[in-house]
């Protein structure tokens, strides 16, 4: 079992493993051959290295209006989004992903990426990072992961970090898979998880008796001050943050509750969670009907009795699971439909897209 603080250097150093998962899987899909007779240039072949720079306006500037010293007015502005990406991809497309650009810019969502299988055997990976501002706040967003397929077994390594979703884990998984046919097949197997202690709410401990939290008296833990007389209110750093209840309470509160939650997350040790997984793949394509699915269930997972563990704060053994489908069909030359949808939930994180439609072409 890992200890703690090996698990913390592997978190650190993910982006080197999966690397290093790279390499392994690459030599173990070649027959017989040391890793140092490893073709890179065959593992690279048909993939593909990009860098963009996207941008473009954010929500609209706001007026906003105070009264405390007569009537004042200041324009609240949310600076313009922005997308830095970086990333290496070798996925084989599906029959209904057209390329539809010339090139890659890291704005491409393939839903497909999250399926168990790809559309070929063997080895395909992709490591993206995403540097953005969204809405005035800034990410760095990363998604890396190497998956080699076989007729009889699946292995899989991935990082993802979504900071609008607030979710980060470093994931591998081991499976046996049985192939009913060319269109479907089966998975089970081993996942091992690498996060931080989802689940630890650092404001339990504040909760009073109706369910309520004592702000205030965090907020002087946290080294603010107050002159109730004056009704002034002061940072750790001495300055003045709010002269009204009003602005204490819907403005400085928050951001202090949010500024302690973050802090004490980042107090501890990353855990690493291990689970038994089941899931499925579905794939039929033709030139006017397609359908894709794919689906992860983890039903068990492993209690080691950390004091931060997942099952301390559910009680009991819960249920993370991940899908997908694409579908699509041509009902005639003119008239088309699509369904395309992924949802993922892992402890208490839950993140999702789908799109629907319908097409008509005139001619």
């Amino acid at each position: 079992m890992l200890t703690k603080v090996l698990a913390q250097k592997i978190y650190k150093n993910m982006k080197k493993l999966i690397i290093i998962i790279c390499v392994i899987l690459a030599a173990c899909s070649t027959p017989k051959k040391c890793c140092a007779q490893v073709d890179f240039k065959k593992i690279f072949k048909f993939s593909t290295f990009y860098a963009s720079v996207n941008g473009g306006n954010s929500i609209s500037d706001v007026e906003v209006f105070s009264v405390t010293d007569g009537l004042e007015t200041f324009t609240l502005e949310t600076p313009y989004d922005y997308n830095l990406a970086l990333g290496v991809r070798k996925i084989a497309r599906f029959g209904y992903e057209n390329k539809a650009k010339t090139f890659y810019d890291g704005t491409e969502d393939s839903w497909s990426d999250g399926a168990n299988i790809g559309k070929v055997s063997g080895l395909e990976f992709l490591f993206e990072l995403d540097y953005k501002r969204q809405q005035g706040i800034d990410y760095l967003d990363q998604h890396h992961f190497v998956r080699y397929v076989n007729d009889k077994y699946i292995i899989k390594g991935e990082y993802l970090e979504d900071g609008f979703a607030d979710i980060k884990y470093f994931e591998t998984s081991e499976r046996y898979r049985y192939k009913v046919n060319d269109k479907l097949s089966f998975n089970a197997g081993a996942v091992q998880r690498l996060s931080e202690p989802y689940g630890y709410d650092p404001l339990a401990e504040w909760i009073l008796d109706n369910g309520n939290i004592h702000y205030t008296y965090l907020a002087l833990q946290e080294g603010y001050n107050v002159d109730v007389a004056a009704s002034e209110y002061f940072s750790p750093d001495g300055e003045l943050v709010a002269t009204s209840k009003e602005v204490w309470e819907e403005v400085v509160i928050p951001t202090m509750l949010s500024n302690y939650t973050n802090k004490k997350r980042s107090e501890l040790d990353n855990t690493i969670l291990h689970s038994v997984v089941f899931g499925c793949d579905y794939y039929k394509y033709t030139k006017t009907f397609w359908t894709h699915i794919w689906a992860n269930v983890m039903p068990y997972h492993l209690d080691e009795g950390n004091d931060y563990s997942y099952h301390k704060y559910e009680g009991k053994q819960w249920l993370d699971y991940s899908g997908g489908l694409i579908f699509g069909y041509k009902l005639n030359r003119h008239l088309g439909t699509f369904v395309e949808g992924k949802y993922n939930k892992y402890w208490n994180r839950k993140w999702y897209d789908f799109k629907f439609g319908v097409n008509y072409v005139i001619f």
